[in-house]
């Protein structure tokens, strides 16, 4: 029998960080592992705040120490796979002082590139390059967006 706890959701939570520059464009990194190309974050650990998780990826992927200073995205984007998945995309400011510093774990990544968000669908898979776009989006009108799989469910 199961308990009315049951019922809540648990979803894994992602924080991920948009770096946009001066150009307009958006920052990849190459995976060494998965799906290869992503922006930079991962998933939060227990006890941790999903914006507290972005400082902590930006540090161990690209030895960036920055914190985010606004929301742009967050999407409610279950998978078979993983279960019910709530990812946050977070605007991380201008790289571009920084990008001399960037250094990538070689076990992790091995590549970061600025990309056109028009290109990101040659770089990304459909699900992630959907969001991306809405979070660019949001960034250039200086707002948050709410989506479910990508997509915006509200004006």
């Amino acid at each position: 029998m199961s308990s009315e706890a049951d019922r809540f959701a648990t979803p894994r939570v992602a924080a991920g960080a948009l770096f946009v520059n001066g150009d307009g464009k958006v920052l990849l990194v190459r995976k060494t592992y998965g799906n290869r190309w992503d922006i930079p974050g991962g998933y939060v650990d227990t006890g941790e705040s999903p914006a507290q998780a972005c400082t902590r990826e930006l540090a161990e992927e690209l030895g960036v120490d920055r914190q985010p200073v606004g929301v742009l995205a967050i999407d409610w984007a279950p998978t078979d796979h993983d279960g019910d998945k709530l990812l946050w995309i977070f605007d991380c400011g201008d790289l571009t002082i920084d990008e001399h510093r960037i250094q990538l774990p070689s076990d992790e990544l091995d590549r970061w590139e600025w990309v056109a968000p028009q290109e990101l669908d040659h770089y990304l898979i459909p699900r992630l390059a959907r969001r991306l776009k809405q979070a660019y989006t949001a960034h250039e009108q200086g707002r948050t967006v709410y989506l479910e799989y990508g997509q915006p469910t509200m004006n």
